[in-house]
């Protein structure tokens, strides 16, 4: 596919404030990258996957653990920090009724405090902003290197 439009202007800028944000916020790192990782194939944005697929190897994570990051419910893989924020990214990102259960935010609530709450649902909303616009630009995936 041919990429559309180049959204490196103030589209860009102000994606890279909550990105920036969200380095400094006090969530893992890792955590982050799952959580886009998820979101992303959720919303079949191939760039960011690539993107995410690729941080993490680099931050040293398994390829077991991407691999099956779609089946993450079925693994044992996962920390219940981790798969409580894998739940809290699918409700964020799909909106489907019911919305965003308070079962749910009650599960959240036992392994992040509200600021992690608020920071990691950022999270959620940033990546799928980030999946949005790449989508609608067409940008090709398989370029992106992480930075050492």
């Amino acid at each position: 596919m041919k990429e559309r439009f180049n959204y490196a202007g103030g589209a860009y800028q102000a994606m890279l404030g909550l990105e920036n944000y969200l380095k400094q916020c006090g969530l893992e790192a890792n955590l982050l990258h799952l959580i886009k990782l998820r979101a992303s194939q959720m919303n079949g944005c191939a760039y960011c996957i690539d993107m995410h697929f690729k941080d993490l190897r680099a931050a040293g994570d398994t390829e077991q653990r991407l691999y099956s990051l779609d089946a993450w419910q079925e693994c044992p893989y996962y920390t219940e920090r981790e798969r409580a924020a894998l739940a809290w990214t699918e409700a964020v990102t799909l909106l489907s009724p019911p919305r965003v259960p308070d079962s749910l935010y009650e599960e959240v609530r036992q392994h992040f405090n509200e600021k992690e709450i608020a920071d990691l649902t950022l999270a959620i909303v940033t990546i799928n902003g980030w999946n949005r616009l790449t989508a609608a630009a067409r940008t090709t995936p398989g370029t992106y290197q992480p930075s050492s």
